[in-house]
């Protein structure tokens, strides 16, 4: 079984930059595209961006399109998601979870990870 760590959250101002890692452990990414969710306080857990294995395509919601970007580093068995220009909106805890296909769609994805919480002040 798959052991996701995310890292990388923390307290930053409105208009600052944060990079999450997620990390795996117990066995790799490999053939699988992966997720990032974000649940903020009261909310139902929310699709973020997707990246497929290879890279290639990409998938975001459009409320950090042009602001977040993902990525993978397929050796390191890590994937990242880049968030600049950050809103106190864009505060949540953020998962990352594997998935076959690269899908927007939370019930496609299992393995998740703890989270980390990154907190945007306005």
């Amino acid at each position: 079984q798959v052991q996701l760590v995310e890292s990388g959250g923390g307290l930053v101002q409105a208009g600052g930059s944060l990079r999450l890692s997620c990390a795996a452990s117990g066995r790799t990414f490999s053939g699988y595209s992966m997720g990032w969710f974000r649940q903020a306080p009261g909310k139902e857990r929310e699709f973020v961006a997707a990246i497929s294995w290879t890279g290639v395509n990409t998938a975001y919601t459009d409320s950090v399109k042009g602001r977040f970007t993902i990525s993978r580093d397929i050796p390191k068995n890590t994937v990242y998601l880049q968030m600049n220009s950050l809103e106190p909106e864009d505060t949540a805890v953020y998962y990352c979870a594997p998935v076959t296909t690269i899908s927007s769609r939370q019930a496609r994805y299992n393995d998740w990870g703890q989270g980390t919480q990154v907190t945007v002040s306005s």
